[in-house]
């Protein structure tokens, strides 16, 4: 056995819910709102105790995206894309990220959205902070 594998088998009853892949939208929803409140904390301090759990978390997250939402094609600009044209939303009607050539800069590639950015993202679109990662 592993060391440290009795201590695990210990914890695992409480962290499961966090560490595992959800099976229900409501797993899914539970996960996505931790991420949320993770996101808050670590910022995007990559050297924070929890930035690594960030990573973990948003991998689970997507797995079940993958498999059980429709899919947005492409990278995190691209799904902004998408989701402006689907929503009938320009450049310039984006304050959460920032000014409509801050907007043009990130679809364009030329400026990668930060954490506040890809949160708020999250909210207004309804969907998982994952999407723009």
């Amino acid at each position: 056995m592993l060391q440290g594998t009795n201590h695990i088998i210990q914890m695992w009853p409480d962290i499961k819910s966090i560490f595992s892949v959800p099976h229900s939208q409501e797993e899914y929803n539970r996960q996505v709102s931790f991420l949320d409140n993770l996101l808050d904390e670590v910022g995007e301090n990559e050297n924070h105790p929890l930035a690594s759990l960030v990573e973990t978390l948003g991998s689970l997250i997507e797995i079940y995206e993958n498999t059980n939402l429709p899919e947005i094609y492409g990278n995190p600009a691209d799904a902004l894309q998408y989701l402006m044209r689907e929503h009938g939303i320009k450049q310039g009607d984006l304050p959460e990220v920032g000014s409509q050539g801050v907007v043009s800069e990130i679809l364009s590639g030329k400026r990668q959205l930060n954490t506040r950015q890809v949160k708020a993202l999250g909210e207004r679109f309804n969907v998982s902070p994952v999407v723009f990662l």
